[in-house]
């Protein structure tokens, strides 16, 4: 992989490579899951005791091959204490295989306890099987008689397509007594779990093999060019189950969505969107374009657009989007809205709230039906520490407005756009923080003359067409300083005594 990364904690469809085998090996609940770890155990050894606790991990000092990694396992349990039910059977899996499934590998116990084999092997016929172990069988009966290693093949053996998938079930006490006798002659020098096989037959025990319905099942991951490929087969393996449960995905090639993730019917995913770790989407949810979501839960109708979220709540009939950023903590009630360019981090949203547009709203509590006018910014950090705001239900914030923490506005209570707001703003209260405005007259004709705006001045002065001023100040304060989206009608004017 040349990677500081060790191969099984390289990540497809969410979840570890490593990860995807003991989630297929999960479904067959079984008795004992050891891990065999050589380079990078200890990276392995931790991501174990996240997704697998009960899983004892044997180190394998020196890699001499497969047949000694199996010997090690069992030395392994032996050393736990772990006594192994001489009926059932020993399950082998390699853990670079993500996309076998628990399904295949329970067909395989099924066949290996129906003809009482002493092993069992998981194959599949691939149309190049260049470093893949090819199974023989007898020509006659069609028995399986070995397994020869790709490296150790002549001409005629490497002409067989059918490959051994390194998946396999063993009698115990059969197990044990050909790792025994295992050598190593051969090319690589190393003992072979597959000579495992050839000693069985020579035992005459019986040997069965399973086809794995799917061949892609068995493919390996060896460098970063199949974990390509291994990452979109799964991808159209994922897409392609949510749309027979009922989900609409518009694109699936451009759509990836994790393991880990739960879809309703009747939700719609659109074209360039990503769904990870643990987020989960309602009925009747839109989804995308261009959207990645991670660890989010969307509500029932609740759409959201070119968005990027993480560990967050959207609720029903909610709307984010477009071009949206929400962080960590954030919750959205049923038809909440963060709109176009809003940021939002650790922040309640109440029902039927809006951060319609340009915002940043962070460690802000919304309650109901309140609306936040464009470019307020909830100013959270000092520097040093973060601090919450309270903004109350039915609360008018007006554009362009600095809340500026720890601070709280009341119910029903407006801030008039442009303020920068430090106090704390009763219920039903106007609040004003910013400088009365001052025209000087004359300034672009003085400061400017000759210039585009001094000529457009003085032809609109010659020509009478000049707005009358209705004094200095005359509208500080006033509602209508609020932004336009806050109210739903425009206020009249009112005098700066008046509104303050």
């Amino acid at each position: 992989m040349k990677s500081a990364t060790p191969k099984v904690l390289h990540e497809v469809g969410g979840r570890s490579l490593v990860g995807h085998v003991l989630a297929a090996v999960s479904a067959l609940d079984p008795d004992h899951v050891v891990v065999v770890v050589g380079h990078g155990r200890d990276q392995v050894v931790a991501q174990l005791a996240q997704i697998a606790p009960d899983a004892v991990t044997v180190v394998q000092e020196q890699q001499n091959g497969t047949g000694h990694a199996m010997r090690v396992a069992l030395e392994g349990l032996d050393a736990a204490g772990i006594e192994l039910d001489p009926a059932g059977p020993v399950l082998v899996v390699a853990g670079d295989t993500p996309l076998l499934t628990g399904a295949t590998l329970g067909s395989l116990l099924d066949v290996h306890a129906a003809e009482s084999a002493s092993s069992t092997v998981l194959t599949a016929v691939l149309d190049d099987p260049a470093g893949y172990g090819r199974v023989l069988r007898d020509p006659a009966t069609g028995h399986v008689t070995g397994i020869v290693e790709h490296k150790d093949a002549d001409d005629a053996e490497r002409a067989v397509r059918e490959v051994n998938s390194g998946v396999y079930a063993f009698d115990v006490e059969a197990l044990r007594d050909a790792l025994g006798r295992l050598t190593t002659d051969n090319v690589q020098g190393e003992e072979y779990l597959t000579d495992v096989l050839g000693l069985h037959v020579a035992a005459g025990l019986a040997v069965a093999a399973v086809a794995a319905p799917d061949a892609h099942e068995i493919l390996g991951v060896n460098d970063r060019v199949q974990l390509a490929e291994a990452r979109a087969l799964l991808r159209d393996r994922v897409n392609e189950r949510w749309m027979r449960e009922g989900v609409t995905i518009v694109d699936p090639a451009t759509t990836w969505i994790d393991a880990d993730v739960v879809l309703e019917r009747d939700c719609r995913i659109e074209r360039n969107t990503g769904l990870h770790g643990t987020t989960r989407v309602a009925t009747g949810a839109l989804i995308g374009p261009d959207t990645t979501l991670t660890d989010v839960v969307v509500g029932e109708g609740a759409s959201v657009v070119r968005t990027q979220g993480t560990d967050a709540e959207i609720g029903p009939g909610a709307t984010v989007g477009p071009f949206t950023f929400i962080r960590p903590g954030t919750r959205l009630a049923a038809k909440a809205k963060l709109g176009a360019y809003v940021e939002a981090k650790n922040a309640v949203v109440g029902a039927g709230s809006k951060v319609p547009h340009l915002s940043y709203v962070g460690d802000v509590e919304i309650g109901e039906g309140s609306n936040i006018g464009a470019a307020t910014v909830v100013v959270n950090y000092d520097g040093v520490a973060k601090h919450r705001t309270v903004i109350g239900d039915h609360v008018r914030v007006g554009s362009d407005t600095m809340l500026v923490a720890p601070v709280s506005v009341g119910d029903g209570a407006y801030t008039a756009a442009g303020s920068v707001i430090t106090d704390d703003v009763p219920p039903g209260a106007m609040a004003v923080g910013r400088a009365r405005q001052r025209n000087v007259e004359g300034w672009v004709a003085r400061r400017r003359p000759g210039s585009a705006a001094a000529e457009a001045a003085e032809k609109a002065q010659a020509s009478g067409s000049a707005t009358a001023g209705t004094g200095e100040g005359s509208t500080e304060g006033s509602p209508q300083a609020s932004s336009a989206e806050a109210s739903g009608h425009r206020p009249a004017h009112s005098t700066e005594g008046k509104t303050e």
